[in-house]
């Protein structure tokens, strides 16, 4: 019997291929009938795929991906291994999948997204909660840390006081009582090659500097790691402006570089890429059904148009602002345009992001479908929970193209060999 296809191998194809490729590499473990329940698609559609008789749709990858680590084969393969903490609906996650890293730990405390989650990522490890009732001990060994961990502020009070004192402190001083404090115990306690931490563009602006500085400092001085920082529009790889810091770490001095991978340009992306198809031409999406579209009558369901009352509560409150001088109101979008970031507040009114039906109808909100490809996610993304949650999970997740980006960026140095031997540990606990 072949040797199976490496998944780097795998991973790396592009285009029409790597559908292809995705497909060959589940043929060498599982039957076409397998595959076909798999997909909700008909033994013979898999035929025609693996003789070109038809091409696959490119929105099949994830599901044929979701067969690959079932295999034991697969998971010897991987690059890498990373944990994935405050993970969301795993964002960066299937980031750092593509590349041909594994999962060995998730921690997310929302149940929402828990579901959401598991319903994606099926690789058989728990997703724990509450990542501040997790011991770092208790935490598998890996070799990439990622979080995208939230804002908060820290005290000096008592920095300050430990100073005068003359007592030595560290980052369990400085940081304790944050979830900040829960990312760098883990790194001091496991010591991971890399880690990638994400946050919202003003955590750098945040508490007049403080926190970024808190950060910063335990990261480098603290627990001894090369620090590189870059602040990332959205816009570069999808048709929605959502600027996030991107912090990446590593244990031992490497040449990493931002730039080193050129970025497309903004306004490449335009919406038209993530809207339903009024066309006929829209997927039909065995997990969404007519959740989201109405393929009888070719348009997203009604339930996505506003109501006469709020788009005329939107326009007079936008109105009002704009007298006073103010740029509140409602973002009004077309199918060339690139949007304002999607928020976590977008089930309310969806007043950020309201597509133009035209002057004989009211705009309507994105569906949640939308809003996972405006996220980066593809088609076979479940989406387990109601509308509401889902826009909330989408608004709180990271662009997953943002992530692939900087993934690849740190690939060749998650998959080198060690230059360097571990450098003595520079902080105190406590």
């Amino acid at each position: 019997m072949p040797a199976p296809t490496p998944i780097t191998t795998v991973l790396t194809t592009g285009g029409d291929d790597a559908v292809l490729a995705y497909l060959k590499a589940a043929r060498e473990h599982h039957s076409q009938t397998k595959i076909a329940q798999h997909l909700k698609v008909d033994a013979r559609t898999i035929r025609r795929w693996e003789t070109r008789q038809s091409v696959p749709p490119a929105y099949v990858v994830h599901a044929l991906q979701q067969l690959l680590p079932l295999d034991p084969p697969f998971e010897g393969e991987a690059a890498f291994s990373f944990i994935d903490l405050f993970a969301g609906i795993g964002g960066i996650r299937r980031a750092f999948e593509t590349i041909g890293g594994r999962c060995v730990f998730t921690s997310e405390w929302d149940s929402y997204a828990q579901k959401t989650y598991a319903e994606n990522f099926r690789d058989g490890h728990a997703i724990n909660g509450d990542i501040t009732q997790v011991q770092a001990a208790d935490i598998p060994d890996h070799d990439v840390l990622l979080a995208g961990f939230p804002c908060q502020p820290f005290s000096i009070a008592g920095v300050s006081k430990k100073n005068a004192l003359g007592k030595a402190h560290g980052f369990a001083c400085e940081t304790q009582g944050t979830l900040f404090f829960d990312v760098a115990r883990v790194i001091a306690e496991k010591r991971p090659r890399a880690f990638l931490l994400e946050n919202v563009k003003n955590l750098t602006s945040h508490d007049k500097g403080r926190t970024f500085a808190v950060i910063k400092r335990t990261l480098s001085e603290e627990l001894g790691y090369h620090i590189h920082t870059r602040v990332i529009d959205g816009a570069h790889f999808v048709p929605q402006h959502r600027e996030r810091i991107l912090i990446v770490g590593f244990r031992e001095p490497v040449a990493f570089d931002f730039g080193a991978l050129p970025m497309p340009p903004k306004g490449k992306h335009t919406l038209k890429e993530i809207l339903h198809r009024t066309d006929g031409s829209e997927p039909q999406l065995p997990w969404d059904e007519d959740r989201f579209f109405d393929h009888a009558n070719n348009k997203a369901q009604d339930k996505y148009t506003l109501t006469d009352n709020l788009w005329r509560y939107l326009q007079n409150y936008a109105e009002k602002h704009r007298l006073k001088g103010n740029g509140f109101g409602f973002g009004l979008v077309t199918p060339d345009s690139v949007t304002r970031t999607l928020s976590a507040r977008y089930y309310k009114d969806g007043s950020e992001i309201l597509i133009d039906q035209g002057k004989r109808k009211n705009p309507r909100r994105l569906t949640p479908r939308e809003c996972a490809r405006l996220m980066g996610f593809p088609d076979t993304f479940r989406i387990p929970v109601s509308d509401t949650r889902a826009y909330k999970q989408f608004g709180n997740s990271v662009v997953v193209d943002v992530m692939a980006y900087v993934a690849r960026l740190m690939q060749p140095y998650l998959e080198a060999d060690i230059l360097e031997p571990e450098l003595p540990l520079r902080f105190a606990t406590a």
